[in-house]
């Protein structure tokens, strides 16, 4: 049963100019973004289980961030490697979703192969788990509502598995399926159908001779 949500006021952004909030003072913080469309569901599953209090807000500008986010919070000597492939892997989704989004306008499974091929060979990078960045992280945040709609509806319309050779894209999707905080946020496959049709593959009708 879910805990009764406790409504609160959101603290502002931090970003360059901004002091650094206290890092050992026993508070856990949630550093998040609030313009990535994704980070929302660690939000909705830390207010799920009623961890308002316990859980604290920290949104950063990442278009702006403040030097210390780095120096303090994710050093540069802490794991670049995956700090930097996490910033790509970011970077991409917007046109991981045109690329996608664009093919429905053609042959989708065809023009639609290369995101998913990019995904497919973005999990093959770190060995330590079934995650983007082995363990999950935003970065799996940032791609699962659209990849759970993207595989959807083209195995509805066009009968395209989009795990189909893509064995890491398949463990990938299986394991973020497990996650706690993932599963409530899952929309209703036929509704998600329905939408996307009328939005994307129904043509409007011309009624010529009306003013």
């Amino acid at each position: 049963m879910a805990t009764r949500y406790v409504k609160e006021d959101l603290p502002p952004y931090l970003d360059s100019t901004s002091e650094p909030p206290p890092l050992f003072d026993g508070t856990t913080r949630l550093y998040t973004y609030y313009q990535c469309p994704f980070a929302q569901r660690v939000w909705i599953a830390r207010n799920y289980k009623g961890l308002q209090d316990e859980i604290k807000l920290v949104p950063i500008d990442l278009k702006n961030r403040p030097a210390w986010y780095k120096e303090k919070v994710y050093p540069e000597n802490k794991d670049p490697l995956k700090q930097q492939f996490a910033e790509e892997l970011l970077a991409y989704t917007d046109t991981f979703n045109k690329i996608v989004y664009t093919s429905f306008k053609g042959d989708a499974a065809k023009e639609a192969g290369s995101a998913f091929d990019y995904l497919e060979t973005a999990l093959h990078k770190f060995e330590d788990g079934p995650f983007f960045l082995g363990q999950f992280s935003l970065v799996d945040i940032a791609y699962a509502p659209f990849v759970e709609r993207f595989q959807i509806f083209f195995q509805d319309v066009w009968k395209y598995d989009i795990t189909a050779g893509r064995p890491k894209l398949a463990t990938w999707i299986e394991e973020v399926n497990k996650i706690d905080a993932y599963k409530p946020t899952k929309g209703d496959p036929e509704l998600l159908i329905q939408a996307y049709k009328q939005r994307f593959l129904v043509v409007p009708h011309a009624f010529y001779g009306e003013v």
